[in-house]
């Protein structure tokens, strides 16, 4: 029991919801219904993908960790290594039959993007790729962990996905970057003491941030650009840049002071999602079934 709460920890359940969710709403909005093959993908994004993601991350980033007074709770844990075999096994354990049924009932399109998909949790933080010290193709791939399972709940099925999905998509990527770097943000000094680089280390705390912001606010213009009633969730968007934008001065001196923001976009996430969810249900009460 004590090995299965480590690998739960550090598989950061209150962001679980941002990769399950996802691949249910594409799965449902491409003319999936709430089928087995729905709950199969669903379930993996949900718990076995982020397990190998942030496990894999714990694994080869202890180092950095242990000297990073943000981990150890629901940041992410710090698991002793006595447990980094365990977890690079649950990693595989977990996942594994899940992607061979994924790649079995789905496309030739969405098996190409769950290889990306897994491709990016291993290359972001495994050696000899490590992208997550490559300034930009960290963002990138950080934000390709989140993209990457809508797109495949999007085209499993050889479903409908229309102009507005890979616009929709486009501002997802958005999101997903500006998100990486507001939490490389409050990290700047740790990294830079620990030899790390990221898109942080490299444009400093506050240009980052200001990017950071950026991002969001492009992302949630995009959304607005959908038809109605896009609006509702392009001004629930705006939620990211108004909490970003609070940190609009910050110094690489007092970069930590990010974590306030940080942690407001943990819970903003699950505000958005149930918004971006009553929305949809309105327009197509379908979805419920």
């Amino acid at each position: 029991m004590r090995i299965i709460r480590g690998i739960l920890s550090a598989s950061r359940p209150v962001s679980w919801v941002n990769t399950a969710f996802p691949y249910g709403l594409a799965y449902l909005l491409s003319g999936g219904s709430v089928d087995w093959l729905f709950w199969v993908g669903v379930v993996f994004f949900l718990i076995p993908y982020n397990i190998a993601m942030y496990g894999i991350n714990d694994v080869f980033d202890y180092e950095s960790d242990i000297r990073n007074p943000r981990k150890g709770g629901v940041e992410g844990a710090v698991l002793p290594r006595s447990m980094h075999a365990p977890l690079l096994w649950a990693s595989a354990v977990t996942t594994i039959p899940f992607l061979v049924v994924l790649y079995a009932a789905g496309t030739w399109i969405s098996a190409a993007w769950l290889s990306l998909a897994m491709a990016a949790v291993v290359a972001y933080s495994a050696p000899p790729f490590r992208f997550k010290e490559r300034p930009v193709l960290d963002s990138v791939t950080s934000s390709a962990h989140f993209v990457t399972p809508a797109i495949v709940g999007a085209t499993i099925t050889a479903g409908t996905t229309g102009g507005n999905f890979w616009f929709a998509a486009g501002a997802f990527f958005l999101w997903g970057m500006a998100s990486h770097a507001l939490g490389a943000v409050q990290d700047v000094r740790a990294d830079r003491e620990g030899g790390l680089s990221s898109i942080a280390t490299a444009f400093g705390a506050r240009l980052t941030t200001r990017l950071a912001a950026g991002a969001y606010l492009v992302a949630a213009l995009l959304i607005f650009a959908l038809p109605s009633p896009g609006w509702i969730v392009g001004l629930a968007g705006l939620g990211y840049v108004a909490n970003t934008m609070r940190f609009w001065n910050i110094t690489d001196e007092t970069c930590e002071d990010v974590n306030r923001a940080w942690r407001v976009f943990l819970w903003l996430n699950y505000l958005v999602g149930a918004i971006v969810t009553i929305t949809l249900i309105a327009v197509h009460p379908s979805l419920l079934g």
